[in-house]
C-alpha cells in the first residue's frame, strides 16, 4: 500500500502564493508520474500539473506561467508552487500519484485526501 500526505493549503489573498507538497511513502518501486489535480463546488476534478518520471511537465492553460510543479530530491516527494493566485484557483486540490510496486506489478494509482485552497480578499 502507498500513502500519500499533502500539505500547504489555506487562505491566501489574490495576487499571493502558496505551496503545496506531497509526500508518498509505502511499498514503491518506481514512480511514473506525479501531479495535482483540483476540484472546486460543481465542476469535474481536473489536472493542474503533472510531471513524469522523465520530466516532462504538463499544465492546464489556466495556470501557465504562474504555477510551477517539482519533485524532491527524494523523488517521492511532489511539489505545487502557486503564484499570483486568483479567486478562480479556489478549489480542494489533490495529489496523484503513478507508480509500480514492483517491477513487473501492473500501474498504480493513488489519490490523497485533497487540501484546501481558498483565494479571497
Amino acid at each position: 500500500q502507498v500513502q500519500l500526505v499533502e500539505s500547504g493549503g489555506g487562505l491566501v489573498q489574490p495576487g499571493g502564493s502558496l505551496r503545496l507538497s506531497c509526500a508518498a511513502s509505502g511499498t514503491i518501486f518506481s514512480i511514473v508520474a506525479m501531479g495535482w489535480y483540483r476540484q472546486s463546488p460543481g465542476n469535474e476534478r481536473e489536472l493542474v500539473a503533472r510531471i513524469t518520471s522523465g520530466g516532462m511537465l504538463n499544465y492546464v492553460d489556466s495556470v501557465k506561467g504562474r504555477f510551477a510543479i517539482s519533485r524532491g530530491n527524494g523523488k517521492n516527494t511532489v511539489y505545487l508552487q502557486m503564484n499570483s493566485l486568483k479567486p478562480e484557483d479556489t478549489a480542494v486540490y489533490y495529489c496523484n500519484v503513478v507508480l509500480r510496486s514492483d517491477p513487473v506489478s501492473k500501474l498504480e494509482d493513488y489519490w490523497g485526501k485533497g487540501t484546501l485552497v481558498t483565494v479571497s480578499s
